[in-house]
Order: C-alpha cells, then structure tokens, then sequence
C-alpha cells in the first residue's frame, strides 16, 4: 500500500476573526496551530503533505509555513479556485465566496495518488489523531465498499466558553460505523451543560457533552476524489438556482450521499484529546497556554522545530 499523506484546507480565510487565522503565532517561537499538526502528523508517520491554498496568499504561506516544514515532509500545494469548475458551468456573478471543502479537496485532484487524511489549517486536534488515522490508511483499502474514516471528538473538548460554535454531531451504529452527520450550525455552553437552537434561539435543547462530532478530520482512499468529482456537476445545478452566492459543496455532504448508497463505510476513530481552535480571538490565550503547558510536560520540544 502506498503510504497516507496529509491534506491540509489552508484556502479559507477567518470570517469571524479578522485575517489569516492560519498564521497567528501561538508557540513561544512564532509557531502556529498547524505547525503543531504538522509535526504531529510527522511523527505518526506522515511524510508527504498538500497544502491547499489560495494563490493571493502563496508567498506569505511559504514564509511562516511551507519553508520550515519542507525541510521535514515533501510538500506540494494545490490552489482552490472559484473559476475551476466543470466543463459548461462558469462563476455566478457576483459570487466571492469559495465553494466549500469538497471543492477544496478537489483543487488537489492530480496530487492525491494514495490514501489521505484531510484536516483544517487552524484546528489543533491533538497528538492522539494523527497516529490513529495513519495506522487506519495504513491497514485498510477499498473492497465491497470504499472503507474510509474520521476522527471523532467528544463535544465537551470542541466547545468554546467564547460564543456559539458549528458541529457536526455524529451517529454511529455498535461497531463505530458512522450513520449519519447532522451540522448544528448554534452550539454553546450554558450553566454547566451543552445546548444547541435551530431557530435563532427562539427554542433551545440540551446536548450531552459526550456526544461524538466530526472536526473535519476524514480519511480516505482516493477513490474519494472520483466520487466528489462526478457528483460536483449535481450539487451545482442546484445551487446555481437555489444558492448562487453561497452555496458549497462540503465533504460531509458526499460522505453521507455514499452512506445513503452503501457505497462506503466510515469508522469512527475516537479521540481523547482536547480541540483547540481560534473561532473567536478571545480564544487564543487559551490555546497558547495549553501548548505552553503540553510543551513544558515534554509532548512538543521548544522551539519546536529544532
């Protein structure tokens, strides 16, 4: 089998938190978020990683990213691209936004030639993930169905005490086969549990804390790529009507299509590990002082590129 490689989303800019989340410094020597996923990506067994970026912020990637890190990994980069769609389908007018993860993945379509992790440039998943990840794609291809993966996380460690967050919560059957992902776009702590609205908060319900959520971090083989490219066509003939400006194409959704299919199966890898992330900038003393504190326990050197 070919050995797993990492692709990174680095493409999407903060909306909630001005500028390029990706490059904030929160390690003691201008490391950022991913420079902890990668190496922890790297000591897993990761040895290839694709970044997926935006042409606009090329240079300023290289800088605080991809120079350092070629010195470790092979690195490429693939641009995601509003204009790269199919054959006979062009930009809505007016349109700026870019057209969701899937679309994302597939702007690496000639890069990805074996099985690949995918996860977000601004989360911090942990030390546990990477290495369960690799050792899936390691050990597991396609049969009767395509076998495919994610990571998943109790809600308790992905919540922010900060505002509300958007979570793919998770059901799974007895096996940790995953059903379904529901997205719950208003998810917050309230006096002492979980609650999320799905009316603005006109209504609200309670969550357990121990729910299972999807943080983007899949895995796949790359019969996954072929996939999201037949089916892109689909999802814009309904969005050119129905969602012109807004509407993407994300990778859950064409995860849950092949569920519905029985195409494929996902397993549900359980992480113990804490999320970290920057949804609000008041989040980030808390994630400097988690990596401070994982640092000085012995979990990452410093500096940590040595």
């Amino acid at each position: 089998m070919k050995k797993p490689i990492l692709v990174v989303m680095a493409a999407g800019m903060g909306s909630r938190y001005g500028g390029l989340k990706q490059m904030d410094p929160v390690g003691s020597h201008g490391e950022v978020i991913m420079d902890y996923s990668l190496y922890d990506a790297r000591r897993a067994g990761f040895e290839k990683v694709i970044f997926i970026i935006k042409h606009s912020i090329e240079d300023a990637f290289k800088e605080a990213i991809g120079d350092h890190v070629s010195k470790y990994m092979e690195v490429a980069y693939a641009y995601q691209d509003l204009d790269d769609l199919p054959e006979g389908y062009s930009v809505p007018e007016g349109r700026e936004k870019p057209w969701g993860t899937c679309h994302a993945i597939l702007a690496a379509r000639d890069l990805i030639d074996a099985p690949f992790a995918v996860i977000n440039a601004d989360d911090y998943y942990g030390t546990t993930c990477f290495k369960i990840i690799y050792d899936y794609l390691s050990t597991h291809s396609d049969d009767d169905k395509y076998r495919y993966c994610m990571v998943g996380y109790q809600l308790k460690n992905t919540v922010t005490e900060n505002g509300s967050v958007a979570r793919g919560v998770c059901t799974t059957d007895a096996d940790s086969n995953l059903i379904s992902v529901v997205e719950h776009t208003q998810i917050e702590q309230h006096e002492g549990g979980i609650r999320f609205t799905e009316d603005k908060g006109e209504t609200w319900h309670e969550i357990d804390g121990n729910t299972i959520v999807s943080m983007n971090l899949w895995g796949f083989s790359e019969s996954f790529i072929k996939e999201a490219k037949d089916r892109f066509a689909a999802f814009l003939d309904d969005a050119m009507v129905n969602n012109p400006l807004k509407g993407e194409y994300f990778l859950p959704s064409v995860v849950s299509q092949l569920l519905d299919e029985d195409k494929a199966s996902v397993k549900v890898l359980q992480s113990p590990d804490k999320w970290y992330g920057v949804t609000y900038r008041e989040d980030k003393p808390g994630i400097v002082k988690a990596l401070a504190d994982k640092a000085a326990d012995g979990l990452y050197p410093t500096p940590l590129w040595q």
